[in-house]
């Protein structure tokens, strides 16, 4: 634990990153794209997440980390205006459009879908343009020192900020979005391999 503090929100940091893993195209088809038809079925339970979360069809989304860009795939069918950013230069589908800066431009929803956990800083989420942020990424329980250390999630210098539910609904607090629901609802695909949640996924409306 040397190499990780807490956060008053109760988040988790690794303090000194080494080898900051390169996300590029390379990386993209031999993760994304070695889950199959899984991918696309995630794709589609997200898109249902959001609009039951929020209640309506966004008028326009911004994938933030967007992998090889099947989730903004299945938007394109049902959103007006899809966005996407990552570090990789996976091609995005068709008409969607790559934001360089994420901060400029106001969209209704902006997701972290196994991203917002990559940044070396997080604080530029208080920054974003939007109406809702939806974010999905690994919960880290944090039963105790032995059981953190041996966490699959906790991958050194790739996964820098861990959460659980509370830590996750402090850290949006503090930067001026409440809460709407939290869920494992990632789990139906992602299957725990213990008795808990895997998964942790937030919708949080800017206040």
């Amino acid at each position: 634990m040397d190499n990780y503090e807490k956060l008053n929100s109760g988040v988790i940091k690794q303090k000194n990153i080494k080898h900051k893993k390169l996300y590029n195209e390379d990386y993209i088809t031999n993760s994304y794209n070695s889950y199959g038809e899984n991918v696309k079925r995630m794709s589609y339970l997200r898109l249902g997440y959001i609009i039951g979360s929020i209640g309506n069809i966004p008028e326009s989304i911004l994938d933030v980390g967007y992998g090889n860009g099947s989730f903004l795939e299945v938007c394109n069918r049902t959103i007006k205006n899809c966005y996407g950013n990552d570090i990789s230069n996976y091609k995005l589908p068709n008409n969607v459009k790559f934001i360089e800066n994420i901060e400029n431009d106001f969209f209704e929803v902006i997701t972290f879908f196994d991203s917002l956990e990559h940044f070396e800083d997080i604080s530029f989420i208080k920054n974003l343009k939007c109406k809702y942020i939806i974010i999905s990424l690994p919960w880290c329980h944090n039963f105790s020192d032995d059981w953190f250390i041996n966490w699959k999630h906790r991958r050194e210098d790739e996964h820098i900020y861990h959460f659980n539910d509370t830590a996750l609904i402090n850290f949006m607090k503090e930067n001026g979005y409440k809460c709407l629901n939290i869920s494992s609802f990632e789990d139906i695909l992602r299957t725990p391999v213990d008795e808990h949640k895997n998964i942790l996924s937030g919708v949080f409306e800017k206040i």
